[in-house]
């Protein structure tokens, strides 16, 4: 192909058509100019692409963070849930003995596991990564 355009190009001055030379001279800067800017698009869209491929796996990484974490606070809401039910049994074994008219305890080790067990805080620690 550039063996040819330099036969065109030695024949046009050989020829003295000079005119006819700048005109096969601008037609082939044109030429290079257009296929500089058929790379540049091709370029830019391989750049596109590769950008929302990047952009998609991201995304997926972070849903994937999210849900787990959000299993991990699940399981401590759990923990927590069981634990103020517990909470709850021991407040309500106290309350029935204070509220009782005898007002006697019978298993002392109980009562006061109960009363450790209802005076007992115990703090949320959600997980904060995403």
């Amino acid at each position: 192909m550039i063996k040819l355009f330099r036969n065109i190009r030695q024949n046009l001055l050989s020829e003295g058509k000079t005119s006819k030379y700048l005109k096969y001279a601008i037609g082939e800067i044109v030429l290079v100019v257009i296929g500089i800017l058929i790379a540049l698009q091709i370029n830019n869209w391989n750049s596109e692409r590769q950008t929302k491929i990047e952009t998609e796996a991201k995304r997926q990484s972070n849903l994937q963070e999210i849900y787990n974490d959000l299993k991990k606070d699940v399981i401590t809401i759990d923990n927590i849930i069981n634990h103020l039910n517990r909470q709850k049994e021991a407040s309500s074994y106290i309350l029935r003995i204070l509220e009782s008219d005898i007002k006697i305890v019978n298993d002392s080790l109980k009562f006061i596991e109960n009363q450790v067990i209802s005076a007992e805080s115990i703090a949320l620690d959600r997980t904060k990564n995403t």
